[in-house]
């Protein structure tokens, strides 16, 4: 009877809202600046407010996150790098190889994001894949693996090119699989870094280019970009309270304030919602013919979902693989998925059984056990 009474309590708190305010957030409207924008939530990669998110335009230098993402999961950063000939002397920023000169890819990285160095983007192509054609043919594989139909590359430095183009919502999902990367999230962080000289015994002094770090409140990067083409081109994220927003203008120029006023919306309007640490979260199932009752299912996955501040109710789905189980029963077998869900917002977690429930020690029969499960 205890156990029945726990699953009855589970249903009830399941289907109970996590909070009964009304006036979803998402009607307010940001004057902007730029062409084309996008907020977005880092985690689920949700639009939280955008102008044209979905325009192909030109996205110049902020090409370079595509660049280091391809390049730290293809590459070892810690590896010396010797510098090709083919890239001295490129078009535009430079931190000025020389062919032949050896550097980590670390430290090419940072004068890649830092420096915003079109040498650099084009030393790490050549490292990585031979040439600058098949290292744009690993950043569009890396885009259609994304699950972008949107964006094109030709180079890894972002210099013009009708067929090199994103979207603003594409190169803020760009952004989200980047800083998920540990290293790139460091290196976009920083403010300045000192790397090895050609010569070998000064220092390059590499400056980020991006006035974000020091201007807002929590921010963590992104990268810059600018050409006569495509305009001013910036990528920000900031994080507060275990949210983190990404937040994208392509040819904005007022870009600086731009983000500010899209990551203060961001921030003003939406929490991160802590559901359930792991294996926090418990759902009674049925067991027939168990020394127990039930059997309790918990989550492997911390439940965590951005949500509107003011907001409805939150619902909550059990797909479980069953709708009872048959003792005996093991502890960590797979058995079902919750999810929590509010206006296209979500999130989930695999289920699995918590505990292993034995077989019954008496003589009623598994089928009198079934029948009486049904009466």
């Amino acid at each position: 009877m205890k156990k029945f009474i726990c699953a009855i309590l589970s249903a009830v708190l399941i289907s109970m809202p996590l909070t009964a305010d009304a006036n979803a957030v998402g009607e307010e409207r940001i004057s902007l600046s730029a062409e084309s924008a996008v907020l977005i939530d880092a985690d689920s990669t949700n639009i939280l407010c955008s102008k044209n998110h979905s325009q192909k335009m030109g996205m110049a230098s902020t090409t370079k996150i595509m660049t280091a993402l391809v390049a730290a999961e293809n590459f070892d950063i810690d590896k010396t790098v010797t510098v090709a000939p083919e890239v001295v002397g490129i078009e535009g920023s430079s931190i000025y190889l020389c062919a032949n000169e050896k550097l980590t890819m670390e430290e090419l990285l940072y004068a890649l994001l830092l420096q915003s160095a079109n040498d650099a983007a084009a030393a790490i192509a050549y490292a990585v894949a031979g040439s600058i054609d098949a290292f744009a043919d690993m950043m569009n594989g890396k885009a259609e693996e994304m699950g972008l139909r949107n964006t094109h590359f030709t180079n890894p430095h972002g210099l013009y090119d009708e067929e090199h183009y994103t979207t603003a919502y594409d190169l803020a999902v760009i952004t989200a699989h980047a800083l998920r990367n540990e290293d790139i999230k460091q290196i976009v962080s920083t403010y300045k870094k000192t790397i090895p000289s050609s010569d070998g015994e000064n220092t390059r002094l590499l400056v980020n280019h991006n006035k974000m770090l020091k201007l807002y409140d929590g921010a963590i990067g992104v990268k810059t970009g600018f050409t006569k083409a495509t305009g001013r081109c910036l990528v920000s994220a900031a994080a507060r309270d275990g949210l983190t927003l990404i937040a994208v203008t392509l040819n904005a120029p007022d870009d600086w304030n731009d983000h500010t006023k899209m990551l203060d919306f961001g921030f003003g309007n939406y929490e991160s919602l802590l559901i359930a640490d792991v294996g926090s979260f418990a759902y009674a199932l049925p067991v027939v013919g168990g020394e127990e009752d039930f059997v309790t299912l918990t989550n492997t996955g911390e439940l965590r979902m951005t949500v509107p501040k003011i907001r409805g109710n939150i619902s909550c789905k059990i797909e479980a693989v069953h709708r009872f189980e048959i003792a005996p029963t093991y502890r960590g077998t797979d058995a079902g998925r919750v999810t929590y869900s509010y206006e296209g917002f979500s999130c989930s977690s695999p289920l699995i059984s918590a505990e292993s429930i034995g077989c019954a020690k008496d003589t009623e029969s598994f089928w009198d056990k079934l029948t009486s499960f049904f009466d």
